[in-house]
């Protein structure tokens, strides 16, 4: 073989190289969605109100409440918010209720006694005293004091579920103001939250955990047993929808209470948003997504707004 006919033979080898398509890129089976965080806004048909439902040493326990500038009667919702019992996190759920206002609800969000600021039960008697509030003073917020709900993710998840798993059951309800009025939800959602607190924190220790309940579960079983809103399921419980997220893992006790709930013949449902995270509600896409399945929930228990 000459020199010169091997070179060709070389150049050729590379041209067809060169030429041949390289396989495309395989697509990612579920590309991330973009999200976008939210901010408060109050809606234009709504006036929003921050009203004093109690008072202690320790902290003044609020109500934001959305109030419907046109005249009538509305279903109410009351949100509990997260931050690991610790953080306030009201500002994070108000474009949820705000938009959820706009679906035709009163909404309100509660400022509960932290575990920094008092141990549990605090927290859920304020939940409960801003309940009894919201009846209280229901002609002048224009609502139905016999529809109202509750909902909540994360740490204010496992206190919406514990508020509907408790509701009627005196034992729960503190000392707080309008003891008159009755703490009762009609229908309640539960997001992202540990509902078996003793199986959660049986062969661990968590900081959040032990600070809220002041030990460990070890130390303290049967307070972590009463705060399980799993504890609770009876049959004239109300309605319970659970909303998670694919991505999220704090679901401890949640498929035992549905199943519990389901032989009881009480309703309840699951969605799992897909590729969200823990704190899904705080952003689009979820957010809105949140607020189709809420609405379509609460529209089914508690019903539409009543005009004059």
């Amino acid at each position: 073989m000459t020199f010169r006919f091997a070179l060709t033979l070389v150049l050729l080898a590379f041209a067809t190289q060169a030429e041949t398509p390289k396989p495309a890129s395989t697509p990612a089976t579920q590309p991330k969605p973009r999200f976008k965080k939210l901010l408060p806004q109050t809606p234009s048909t709504h006036e929003l109100r921050t009203l004093e439902v109690a008072a202690y040493p320790e902290h003044r326990v609020e109500l934001q409440v959305y109030v419907p500038k046109a005249e009538g009667t509305w279903p109410c919702i009351l949100d509990i918010h997260g931050g690991g019992w610790k953080a306030r996190q009201i500002d994070s759920d108000k474009p949820m209720m705000e938009s959820l206002a706009q679906r035709g609800f009163v909404t309100a969000l509660v400022s509960y006694r932290l575990a920094t600021e008092a141990p549990y039960p605090a927290a859920l008697h304020d939940c409960k005293a801003a309940l009894r509030y919201l009846r209280a003073h229901a002609r002048e917020l224009k609502i139905d004091p016999e529809r109202i709900g509750c909902m909540g993710g994360s740490a204010g998840g496992h206190l919406s579920g514990l508020t509907a798993a408790t509701s009627g059951l005196t034992d729960f309800e503190g000392e707080g103001p309008h003891r008159d009025q009755s703490s009762r939800v009609k229908a309640a959602i539960v997001m992202a939250a540990t509902q078996d607190l003793v199986t959660a924190n049986r062969e661990k220790t968590n900081e959040n955990a032990q600070l809220f309940f002041g030990g460990t579960c070890a130390e303290k079983p049967a307070v972590f047993a009463a705060a399980s809103p799993i504890t609770h399921v009876r049959a004239d419980m109300p309605p319970i929808l659970f909303i998670e997220g694919e991505k999220d893992t704090l679901k401890i006790g949640r498929a035992e209470m549905m199943e519990q709930m389901r032989t009881l013949g009480i309703e309840t449902g699951l969605h799992t948003l897909r590729q969200a995270p823990h704190p899904f509600w705080m952003s689009d896409p979820w957010c809105a997504e949140t607020v189709d399945l809420a609405a379509a929930w609460f529209q089914k228990h508690l019903g539409k707004p009543s005009k004059p």
